[in-house]
C-alpha cells in the first residue's frame, strides 16, 4: 500500500513513517519548514493553506492512503483549512483518509467523552480542530476522524521535554493538578492509526489512554522514568492561572479499542515499563 504522511516531519508523524516503512508500505510524508530524518521517503514541502498544493501533492504521490498528522497550533488557516483542502484532494483521487483531531475540541463540561460526543470547543485551538472535524466529515464521508490526547513516548514531546527543563530550573512554570487527560504512547498511537487507516473503518474514533492523569502526576511519572528529582516539579492550579482551555477532559477509548489488536496503554502502565 502506498502512504502519504501529513506532517510526517513531526513526532507523531515520524513514528507513522517509522511503522509504515517496517510494515513494507511505500511511504511518501510531506514537512511545513523542513524534511525529517528518514532516509526511506520521498519528502514534499507543502502547505497546507494552498488548495493547488496541497492538490498537487496528493495527485503526484498517488497514495491509497493519506494520514493527517499535521499541526498547526491556533492558524485557522492550518488547522481548520487545511484538513477540508486535503479531505477534498484525497476524495478525488480516490485515496483513503485518516485525520487526526484532539480533545482539544471538548470544554470539559461532562469530563468524560466518547466518540458520539458532539465537540464544544473553548479555546481557537480547539475551535480549528472542531471545524476540521466538520469540513472532513462533509467532503470525505469515509474518512476516519481519530481523536487523540497527549502524546508521550521517547523522551522528545513538548511535555517530556517541559518536565527535564523543569526539573533542571531551566525554565519557569507549574505543572497543573487540576488539569486531567490521558496520554497516550506514541507507538500506540501510530500503530492504532494505521491499523483504522488498513481496515474499514469510518467515522470518529478515541484513541486515548487508558488512566486519566494530571499533568502533574504526568511529570511525576516522567521524572521517575528518567531518573529526575521529581519533588523539583512546581505544582499549581490551572484554575488559578490565566490560560484558557478546558480543565478536566477524559476520552473514552473503550468503542474503539474493541475494534482494534492495538492496546492503547495508560501513562502509568507505559512509564513504568520505561517507553
Amino acid at each position: 500500500m502506498k502512504l502519504l504522511i501529513i506532517g510526517g516531519s513531526g513526532f507523531l508523524g515520524a513514528e507513522l513513517i517509522r511503522q509504515a516503512v517496517a510494515g513494507g508500505h511505500t511511504t511518501a510524508a510531506t514537512y511545513a519548514t523542513r524534511p525529517g530524518s528518514a532516509s526511506e521517503v520521498d519528502w514534499y514541502a507543502l502547505d497546507l493553506r494552498s488548495t493547488r498544493d496541497v492538490e498537487a501533492v496528493v495527485a503526484d504521490v498517488g497514495p491509497h492512503l493519506v494520514v493527517n498528522a499535521s499541526s498547526g497550533g491556533a492558524d485557522w488557516a492550518v488547522t481548520a483549512e487545511g484538513p477540508l483542502r486535503l479531505a477534498i484532494a484525497a476524495a478525488k483521487y480516490g485515496c483513503r483518509l485518516v485525520h487526526v483531531s484532539s480533545d482539544a475540541v471538548f470544554s470539559g463540561t461532562r469530563v468524560h467523552y466518547d466518540e458520539p460526543c458532539l465537540p464544544d470547543p473553548v479555546t481557537p485551538y480547539g475551535a480549528a480542530k472542531a471545524a476540521a472535524e466538520t469540513g472532513v466529515r462533509l467532503t470525505h464521508p469515509d474518512a476516519v476522524i481519530a481523536r487523540t490526547s497527549l502524546i508521550i513516548g521517547d523522551r522528545r514531546s513538548t511535555h517530556e521535554r517541559m518536565v527535564h527543563d523543569l526539573a533542571a530550573d531551566t525554565r519557569s512554570g507549574v505543572l497543573f493538578t487540576d488539569d486531567i487527560r490521558c496520554p497516550v504512547h506514541v507507538a500506540d498511537l501510530a500503530a492504532a492509526l494505521l491499523e483504522l487507516a488498513c481496515g474499514e473503518a469510518n467515522g470518529v474514533h478515541h484513541l486515548a489512554g487508558a488512566d486519566a492523569v494530571s499533568r502533574h502526576e504526568l511529570g511525576i511519572l516522567i521524572a521517575k522514568r528518567d531518573g529526575l528529582d521529581a519533588s523539583r516539579l512546581p505544582a499549581g492550579l490551572r484554575a488559578d492561572s490565566e490560560l484558557p482551555g478546558a480543565l478536566d477532559v477524559r476520552l473514552d477509548s473503550r468503542t474503539t479499542q474493541r475494534k482494534l489488536h492495538t492496546t492503547l496503554r495508560g501513562a502509568r502502565q507505559f512509564l513504568a515499563l520505561g517507553a
